[in-house]
């Protein structure tokens, strides 16, 4: 040290941190001078609900002595990552906005998001109780006009860049690489069962049967004991799922299309599909307030089940918090050049029995008309 303080040569160049442009930027211009639009087009959210995010945070982001450099303030190492979240850009070009390096973004994004999940999942992704299992049954009724069901269940696929080792396992059923995650939201678009990391050459049954989701199911933990009355009957709460789903007495699908159906059997089908929706709704939100999710390019493949788990809990936050939406986010987020995959559920994994259930649907769609 002694010897490198003599140098008339400087062979060392230590890295500015930060810059004091930078540094008046985030201080005077974003804390300061930010209005209600810059937080929301900026952080995907409201400046409270920064704040309150950073709040929660705090636990898991404690400065650490031992750090070389100077720690960064705990709202700007937020503000860094959730910049990153919602705008997709690359480390390189970020790190200038904020005067660190490209290096630092990357370990701000990882170290936000590995405590997003640790300390706000128990809060905003978690089993509901028996209760707001209850509540959920009335949101699905009130709003979407389909009884005794607690969500809808659904995937999405997220484009990657796996490496040639593992290229086979992640090209999906359309030619793409990508991972699969699979969720489950209730009524009001809110993830409340997320399981992420499948390879995109998975299908959707078999994902289910890998998730937890299958487990809750199979233990009884998705209804109460016994289970409540439903046209009479004891009745599972039901999730509403599409073609590439088994029939389940906990799972409904659509009937196969064909001319040989029913006016109740269309119907059901119209309402199924309609109240479905609400993942489909969830999943362009989803996407379009946190856009690294189109495509995650400087991610790593361990980092990212990480990062898709905080991106539904932040989506969480904003949803419960009412922070508003922008519909200009929507643009891009359904490249037609990457369709989604859909192979049909296999035959082998249906439940026979369940067909009863839809058919207590039909009855009851025709029983309460239009």
């Amino acid at each position: 040290l002694i010897a490198r303080r003599r140098r008339t040569s400087c062979y060392f160049y230590p890295r500015a941190w930060p810059s004091l442009r930078s540094a008046d930027w985030w201080e005077r211009v974003v804390l300061k001078e930010f209005g209600p639009q810059d937080w929301l087009d900026k952080f995907r959210m409201s400046k409270e609900t920064f704040f309150y995010v950073c709040n929660q945070l705090r636990p898991g982001l404690a400065p650490h002595s031992a750090h070389f450099h100077p720690t960064l303030p705990l709202e700007k190492r937020v503000a860094v990552a959730l910049w990153h979240l919602a705008t997709n850009v690359e480390y390189q070009t970020l790190s200038p906005l904020f005067g660190v390096g490209p290096s630092t973004v990357q370990t701000c994004v990882r170290e936000v998001s590995y405590a997003v999940v640790l300390l706000l999942k128990p809060l905003y992704l978690r089993l509901p109780n028996e209760k707001e299992l209850e509540n959920m049954v009335r949101i699905f009724r009130t709003r979407w006009g389909f009884p005794h069901c607690i969500g809808a269940l659904d995937s999405l696929h997220i484009a990657i860049h796996p490496s040639l080792r593992l290229s086979a396992d992640y090209c999906n059923g359309q030619g793409w690489h990508s991972i699969l995650t699979q969720a489950t939201v209730d009524g009001l678009g809110q993830f409340w069962d997320v399981s992420t990391a499948f390879p995109g050459s998975m299908e959707n049954s078999a994902v289910l049967e890998s998730s937890s989701l299958w487990v809750l199911a199979k233990e009884g933990r998705l209804c109460p004991n016994p289970p409540k009355h439903f046209m009479g009957k004891a009745q599972k709460y039901v999730l509403l799922g599409d073609a590439t789903y088994p029939l389940q007495d906990w799972i409904l699908k659509p009937y196969q299309e064909d001319e040989n159906l029913t006016e109740r059997q269309l119907q059901f089908n119209y309402r199924l599909k309609r109240a479905h929706s609400v993942i489909e709704n969830a999943f362009l939100r989803l996407k379009a307030r946190w856009q690294i999710l189109l495509k995650c390019d400087d991610c790593s493949l361990e980092l990212l089940p990480t990062l898709v788990l905080a991106c539904c809990i932040l989506h969480n936050i904003c949803e419960a918090h009412d922070n508003p939406f922008n519909e200009d986010w929507l643009e891009g987020t359904e490249p037609t050049e990457l369709p989604k995959p859909c192979q049909p559920a296999p035959a082998a994994m249906e439940d026979g029995r369940a067909e009863q259930v839809s058919e207590l649907m039909c009855e009851y769609f025709e029983s309460c008309g239009e």
